[in-house]
């Protein structure tokens, strides 16, 4: 998941779902407990509230859109609400949340790489990451454009063998997913 599941969220200390191992420490340590106050706060300014926390997100400032955002979490977080874990998976296709939706729905099965998009050699020179597919063609990145990620899921990477996938969040233009965190040096070689 990219987050923490929101289901049952009023009433509950913040950084301590145990399902979700990613909370920063400022959040963990913030003594909050979630309720309309707090869960106004973050909304508006997660960076103010809780100063240190790794929330990309800037906060919304327009007091109506916060207060409609506030009221259709309280609704759709409440127990009877929240659908099973099993219709969580299908509906975010194992992306997490909205980001399924966003990303165009389930995670391809990257266990049978077409050669498009078959990673074979990927180089870097300056701010440059050239990634070279199984079709013979080679495609260069700003490196700010280019995310390393991971999927250890039954649907992903064979070892040693990455995937490159368009990507649209934060303008980034592709991702390399890898079945391993240890193959992504392994795999990226300094060469200009």
């Amino acid at each position: 998941m990219t987050g923490p599941s929101l289901a049952d969220l009023w009433g509950r200390r913040a950084g301590t779902l145990p399902s979700f191992d990613r909370f920063s420490d400022a959040l963990k340590s913030s003594g909050l407990t979630w309720d309309d106050r707090t869960l106004d706060q973050w909304l508006t300014d997660p960076k103010h509230l809780v100063p240190g926390n790794e929330m990309t997100f800037e906060g919304i400032k327009e007091d109506p859109a916060r207060a409609d955002l506030l009221a259709f979490l309280k609704e759709a977080t409440k127990p009877s609400a929240a659908p099973s874990q099993s219709a969580q998976q299908g509906q975010r296709g194992g992306m997490g949340g909205m980001m399924g939706g966003m990303m165009g729905g389930a995670d391809p099965n990257l266990k049978a790489l077409e050669p498009g998009i078959h990673v074979k050699t990927i180089s870097y020179c300056r701010d440059t990451y050239r990634v070279t597919t199984a079709d013979g063609k080679t495609r260069a990145f700003w490196e700010r454009n280019l995310r390393f990620r991971t999927d250890t899921s039954k649907d992903g990477p064979g070892k040693d063998a990455p995937a490159l996938l368009g990507a649209g969040m934060m303008g980034d233009r592709a991702a390399v997913i890898f079945s391993a965190p240890e193959e992504i040096m392994k795999f990226v070689e300094r060469r200009c």
